[in-house]
């Protein structure tokens, strides 16, 4: 049997940030997962990945995160298996807009359709306002609230810039993945189930940028 020091983590999340293109969530994730950020940060097609290893109430949580974007605009095709892919495997999903882009924060919509599409039925789902420190933000907490109330979920404003609520973000969904999933002993959600460490026994009954 592993100890946890030969495994170095209790549990495997993986998470998917997703929203259009130039919202921010590269900067959102490099903020998150190597407290940098850049102004000058190219627009991502295809993927970034990053691993990162958080505490959460005693327990060591280990998160693969993808960062998507271009899967479903035209010429490219070919992310389109890649995004079945990731939304499949994905325990939980941070959705982004743009408080800046009133057109990024229609198309929340239009993810939320890929989510049902895509995505196991009970992935944890967060929605994120990004950019929240600009001056010229056109989108208001407000509206951001009243959206995740409707859609069920729950609502961060953030900034990758100035590093506003990033942390909080993934510390919230990883808690809610693990406080969800853990008490599935039967296996019933056995697709999107957090996952144990390899070799290490589960508890007993318990399952771009600003």
């Amino acid at each position: 049997m592993a100890s946890r020091s030969a495994a170095q983590y209790d549990y495997l999340i993986k998470l998917l940030i997703i929203g259009d293109s130039g919202v921010g969530k590269t900067c959102f994730l490099l903020r998150f997962s190597d407290d940098s950020f850049t102004t000058s940060h190219l627009t991502t097609i295809g993927i970034d990945f990053k691993i990162k290893t958080i505490e959460v109430d005693g327990k060591q949580i280990k998160l693969q995160i993808v960062s998507a974007s271009q899967w479903d605009t035209a010429g490219q095709e070919r992310f389109r298996t890649i995004t079945q892919t990731y939304y499949k495997g994905a325990m939980g999903i941070i959705l982004a807009y743009d408080c800046t882009d009133d057109n990024s924060f229609a198309n929340v919509r239009n993810w939320i359709q890929q989510i049902k599409m895509h995505a196991s039925e009970s992935v944890a789902k967060v929605l994120i306002g990004n950019k929240c420190d600009r001056p010229d933000k056109k989108v208001s907490a407000e509206q951001g609230e009243g959206l995740a109330r409707e859609l069920g979920v729950k609502f961060f404003e953030s900034s990758a810039k100035n590093n506003i609520n990033v942390q909080e973000v993934f510390y919230f969904i990883a808690k809610d993945i693990k406080d969800k999933r853990m008490g599935d002993p039967m296996g019933t959600n056995a697709a999107i189930r957090v996952s144990p460490a390899p070799n290490q026994p589960k508890a007993a009954g318990k399952n771009c940028c600003k």
